[in-house]
């Protein structure tokens, strides 16, 4: 699909066609953003980790590199699960289903891809399968 320029202070419109070309390259430019920003961090958090040889003299010093070190590594692990998903909208988008529920294929909301771009469920079937989850979490 070709590329459409933006004008910098483009945002989505009800008034448009839901994810015409303008609105799509929108997310699409946005989504990319995304991903490079949490690939440039990633790259940050590797070149720490091989920089830190976490040998501190004292013991609690270690022991609090050791733990921020784990809280990096899972901060970055929740990270890649989102590029996958970022990944996995930018495909929606050049297939032509971006914007539209799995459930119900109406069609999702700006509001709601604005906010979480990688969104996949309308509010409420996202409501509906939070439901579903409490039940089966309660059983």
């Amino acid at each position: 699909m070709s590329e459409v320029s933006l004008p910098s202070n483009y945002r989505p419109t009800e008034k448009e066609k839901f994810m015409g070309v303008r609105q799509q390259q929108f997310f699409r430019q946005r989504l990319q953003g995304w991903r490079d920003e949490i690939l440039r961090d990633a790259q940050g958090t590797m070149q720490n980790l091989q920089d830190d040889d976490g040998q501190a003299p004292d013991i609690a010093d270690r022991a609090t590199t050791e733990s921020e070190r784990s809280i990096e590594l899972r901060t970055r692990d929740r990270q890649r699960k989102l590029v996958i998903k970022i990944d996995a909208a930018l495909e929606r988008i050049e297939d032509g289903s971006y914007g539209y529920c799995d459930d119900t294929g109406e069609p999702i909301g700006l509001k709601r891809l604005e906010a979480r771009p990688i969104a996949t469920l309308s509010i409420e079937a996202q409501e509906r399968h939070e439901r579903r989850e409490r039940v089966h979490r309660d059983e």
